[in-house]
């Protein structure tokens, strides 16, 4: 052993330069996600597939209606027979689509939607058949009333968003106003597909390619699993509480309700005035300012108080509803066509911010009945409207009967401007 301990070597400094050769520790980056929110909206899986099938199942809920009527009215000679079936058929989805939607959000949307579905294709088919072969005038009302288990497809994709995406509300709201848009276009082009296929083919077709596309759309939309909501079944021994009883659900039905009689009177009004073939392009230009005003709202960042927000857009409606009414007024198709356009812009926001009361106001496990209650009031002030405004047209005048519009938008701003002051007195939850 030595005599003199060894000297230790000397550490190295550490320096900024030694510091470079060190290795460091990074985060893997992740992708950036799309800036354009309706990009950001379809990020996510399975979200573009089921949108997909639901667009392919919900094209014939413009067809159907235009399908019958064609169909019955060319056999049967008799558009009153024709409407009457239709009518039936509306006034029988107001009873069952509420108990469909039920089932749905409890047993889930794959094992009660296509059963539901294919249960309304065989009524369209048999409506077909009974037409074709001259039987009873009953039967057609009890076959197009099978088709009333057709279940809420729009609230069926606003229920996935709403599941995919319930932490973030900028998204939902994103995805309520991509459905409005869809709702919109379905209704633009199912009437025309319908009309085309009806007189290019043969009279039934319009009813034949509404009945296979609404099956197959829904089983492509029922396959993505991964997408569909989990299933919120009811414990033993309890019984279900509608969301009708939900504070706040039934002012804001009677909302839909008058905002239904603005479209079913428009209609009304507008083939009167028109009377003619242009009338259907006319009238679609009212959903085409519909769904450009639908996507231009989904990217905006909407205010957090809802139920403001609704007040904003009913007053924008009710203001907008005059532009026709003014329009006709001067006699020019030109400038009513201009006036329901514009008029039609404020559809879009208005029902994408009252879908979204409705998905605030509704009990957790409850969506789709509750989206299927707002549907249902709205096509109950449809048909409604659809009545009142035949009847001013008979007794007023086309012209004159613009003015049915104006008042049920009126009417809903009152009924919402109300229940809006009754829930701050009631001091309930902010929505």
């Amino acid at each position: 052993m030595s005599p003199h301990p060894t000297k230790a070597a000397p550490v190295p400094a550490v320096t900024p330069d030694a510091l470079v050769l060190a290795p460091r520790y990074t985060e893997p980056r992740r992708a950036p996600r799309p800036r354009n929110p309706y990009l950001r909206l379809f990020s996510l899986p399975g979200t573009r597939a089921f949108t997909v099938g639901n667009f392919v199942a919900r094209i014939p809920m413009g067809m159907f209606t235009v399908s019958a009527v064609i169909m019955i009215a060319d056999s049967r000679g008799s558009y009153a027979l024709a409407g009457a079936v239709t009518a039936t058929g509306l006034a029988a989805t107001a009873v069952v689509a509420p108990f469909t939607a039920r089932l749905v959000d409890r047993y889930g949307q794959a094992r009660v939607a296509l059963p539901a579905t294919l249960i309304a294709a065989l009524g369209s088919l048999a409506l077909l058949l009974c037409v074709h072969y001259d039987a009873p005038a009953w039967t057609l009302f009890a076959a197009y009333a099978a088709t009333a288990t057709t279940p809420n497809l729009g609230g069926l994709s606003r229920a996935r968003w709403s599941h995919l995406y319930r932490d973030d509300p900028a998204a939902v709201h994103t995805a309520n106003a991509f459905e409005q848009a869809v709702d919109e276009l379905c209704f633009m082009l199912g009437p025309v597909l319908a009309a085309f296929l009806c007189a290019a083919l043969f009279p039934e077709a319009g009813t034949l390619t509404g009945a296979l596309l609404l099956l197959t759309g829904m089983a492509v939309f029922t396959a993505q699993r991964a997408t569909e909501p989990p299933p919120a079944p009811r414990p033993a021994g309890t019984r279900a509480r509608s969301p009708l009883r939900t504070r706040g659900m039934p002012a804001l039905l009677a909302v839909f309700l008058a905002t239904g009689a603005i479209f079913g009177s428009m209609e009304i009004v507008t083939l009167a005035f028109v009377d003619g073939p242009v009338a259907g392009p006319v009238m679609a230009l009212q959903a085409f300012g519909s769904f450009l005003a639908g996507l231009v709202y989904g990217s905006a960042r909407p205010a957090v108080d809802v139920r403001r927000r609704l007040l904003v857009c009913l007053a924008a409606m009710t203001a907008l509803m005059a532009l026709p009414l003014l329009a006709s007024r001067t006699g020019s198709l030109l400038v009513l066509a201009g006036g329901l356009l514009l008029a039609g812009m404020a559809t879009a926001p208005t029902m994408v911010t009252g879908m979204t009361l409705v998905q605030r106001l509704t009990p957790a496990g409850q969506l789709n009945e509750g989206m299927t209650l707002a549907v249902t009031a709205l096509l109950g002030g449809i048909s409604a409207g659809a009545a009142t405004g035949g009847w001013l047209v008979e007794h007023a005048g086309a012209g004159s009967a613009y003015t049915l519009p104006v008042a049920a938008a009126g009417l809903a701003l009152c009924l919402a401007a109300a229940a809006s002051t009754s829930s701050r007195h009631d001091k309930g939850p902010a929505t």
